[in-house]
């Protein structure tokens, strides 16, 4: 009988510890299973930077323009020249684009009026989006051709006054005189003064007329 009791309790103990064994290997992750996805990287922070009103955009011109050959709302781009720095940070990059419109044209006058162009810049192009400016109009004007009208109708009397003066003498300077600078005011009045023209690369320059919010990485 004593040995028949130690049978049966060695019997027990192998029992209970198989099922203990059966509760690790349960608990156990499975051979091959596939490990936690990796996570995926955070988008990069961004700032709002404010840049003021006044601020000066320095520019190079990508669109031709000219008195005789531009209308009214025609498309006007440039490329900052300059980068806007702000507090250290540059937030407006050489390079950027911006886009117009022609505001404003007109030709030279037969008579009188200098040519004139106007435009502005609405629209500006950063790191994929689409910013509204405002900024003052840019205008250019030719030069004024006063003198060299002056010298037109003198020519012109000039030669009018010495074919007078070999066909008539004296009376007949005169009245060369006369005819010879009625035909050069003629002429001036014939042909238009100068007329303004910017090729692609021209430098020009506007401020922001109200301040300008754009993102930037932080």
């Amino acid at each position: 009988m004593k040995w028949l009791s130690v049978l049966l309790l060695a019997g027990l103990t192998a029992a209970c510890g198989g099922g203990s064994g059966t509760g690790d290997s349960a608990s156990t992750p499975a051979a091959g299973a596939a490990p936690e996805a990796a996570k995926a990287p955070e988008p990069p922070a961004e700032r709002e930077v404010t840049i003021p009103q006044g601020t000066t955009l320095r520019l190079d011109l990508a669109t031709s323009l000219a008195t005789d050959t531009s209308k009214l709302e025609d498309p006007v781009r440039a490329t900052l020249r300059q980068a806007v720095v702000i507090d250290g940070t540059t937030v407006i990059p050489a390079g950027t684009e911006l886009q117009g419109s022609v505001t404003g044209v007109e030709r030279s006058g037969r008579v009188k009026g200098r040519a004139k162009i106007s435009y502005r810049f609405t629209k500006l192009s950063l790191d994929g989006e689409s910013y509204s400016v405002k900024t003052a109009a840019i205008g250019h004007e030719a030069e004024a051709t006063k003198k060299q009208d002056a010298a037109k109708i003198g020519i012109g009397a000039g030669a009018g006054a010495v074919l007078g003066g070999i066909l008539g003498g004296g009376d007949g300077a005169a009245k060369g005189a006369a005819i010879g600078g009625a035909a050069g005011t003629g002429t001036v009045l014939a042909t238009r003064g100068k007329e303004v023209k910017l090729a692609p690369g021209a430098n020009v320059a506007t401020t922001l007329t109200a301040p300008l919010v754009v993102r930037v990485k932080a």
